[in-house]
């Protein structure tokens, strides 16, 4: 069974992710931070990952330390449920329009972290969102995950450019997480 349950808890944040990477239920995401709930359940509504996930974090602050250390469980969970890999894509590329805004991630489940991200919003702020937090969190997972990530953004509206994002990465990660054999893929025999 391809799942998992953690908790995180820091003086600043608690937030719990439970993963089932073969069942798309609908997620069940509450972060406090509304347009990242809906980045999230995008994410995983694309990625067909069945996804709960609590936060309570310092939104007093502000919304990075729940932004980031939400990207940390869920790469930590991403990593536990995928186990050693066996007979999965790996690899997985894509591009996702959204009217104006185009996305495009490429993803390698390498267990080699690296995040490459490019994009510019041309609006700060999304709905109380920072859009900046997008890279961190992204960062985040793939670190934690051990992903080789690359993320690429074009466009006039930092929602679609953000929604696009999210949505590229959760379609790759359905590719690659896809079982089509029972071997490592990789010619080292080991990722």
């Amino acid at each position: 069974m391809r799942t998992a349950e953690l908790t995180r808890e820091t003086k600043e944040t608690r937030v719990s992710v439970a993963l089932d990477l073969d069942n798309a239920a609908a997620p069940n995401i509450r972060t406090g931070i509304g347009f990242f709930d809906h980045m999230l359940t995008a994410l995983f509504f694309y990625a067909k990952i069945g996804a709960v996930i609590d936060v309570d974090g310092d939104l007093y602050v502000d919304a990075h330390h729940s932004v980031e250390d939400c990207g940390i469980v869920i790469g930590t969970a991403l990593r536990e449920a995928y186990g050693d890999k066996a007979g999965i894509r790996r690899f997985a590329d894509c591009h996702i329009p959204m009217d104006e805004a185009l996305a495009f991630c490429a993803l390698d489940i390498s267990n080699r972290p690296y995040l490459s991200f490019e994009a510019e919003f041309p609006q700060a702020i999304i709905g109380g969102y920072d859009a900046g937090l997008t890279a961190e969190f992204f960062r985040a997972i793939a670190v934690n995950a051990g992903l080789t990530v690359h993320l690429k953004a074009s466009g006039d509206n930092s929602h679609h450019i953000t929604e696009a994002i999210f949505k590229a990465f959760g379609a790759c990660l359905k590719t690659a997480l896809t079982v089509d054999g029972n071997a490592v893929t990789s010619t080292k025999g080991i990722l």
